[in-house]
């Protein structure tokens, strides 16, 4: 597995992230029949909301979110939302074939997914705690990034792992994105990610491209440098 061809320190403890290049294939008549078998089977697994904490990737994730002086029963990691909507008989939407994949991996897994399209972003990351002061205008309107789960770059905060930002979304022209994964560490494996979105990306007529796990975790090194 390669590593990402972009640096990334990760400040917080109990994390990893995967990456992946993602490109829109010709083909995405698979499309939706990918997003149903990813419903019925969140349905499956939980009866009802209540057995969604309990699950072994919200549980920790929820646990990594208190860490960083985050409440996850205020501010739901983005995958138990999802989670939370489908068990109550929402069904995945029509966005775009690089959203669909990302929100079914993210379901399939349990983990927040977020797919940023190419070059929003810059080339040195850092995934830590908000800061006071930080926000972005998010997919919900403006957010407050204090104590959250927080990934920067050079210019300020790009993702969080509960609502995405506008800087980076998906636009409708958009064909090529880097999607990341944000892991408990120990709980689910880079390479489960990987098989599963590949299997994913396979039926969905999407091309998977440059999967990396990313190995770079300093949590003591000076923020600053």
């Amino acid at each position: 597995m390669e590593t990402a061809p972009f640096h990334v320190r990760i400040e917080l403890e109990g994390w990893e992230l995967f990456w992946a290049r993602v490109e829109c294939g010709n083909d995405h008549s698979g499309l939706g029949a990918v997003r149903q078998r990813v419903v019925e089977g969140i349905r499956r697994r939980y009866s009802d909301t209540s057995e969604i904490a309990a699950s072994p990737p919200i549980a920790a994730l929820r646990k990594l979110f208190r860490a960083v002086g985050c409440d996850p029963t205020r501010y739901r990691p983005s995958s138990e939302a999802l989670l939370r909507r489908l068990v109550k008989g929402a069904e995945l939407p029509a966005i775009h074939p690089l959203v669909d994949v990302n929100n079914c991996l993210s379901a399939e897994l349990g983990v927040p997914c977020c797919v940023m399209r190419e070059g929003s972003f810059g080339s040195h990351l850092v995934f830590r705690a908000g800061m006071p002061g930080e926000s972005y205008e998010s997919l919900r309107g403006p957010f407050n990034l204090e104590n959250k789960p927080l990934l920067v770059d050079e210019t300020g905060p790009v993702d969080a792992p509960i609502t995405g930002s506008t800087r980076v979304m998906v636009e409708p022209s958009t064909s090529r994105a880097r999607l990341v994964t944000y892991l408990p560490r120990g709980v689910v494996e880079a390479a489960d990610a990987r098989l599963a979105l590949e299997a994913l990306s396979r039926d969905a007529g999407v091309a998977v491209e440059r999967c990396a796990a990313v190995i770079d975790v300093l949590p003591n090194c000076d923020k600053n440098s």
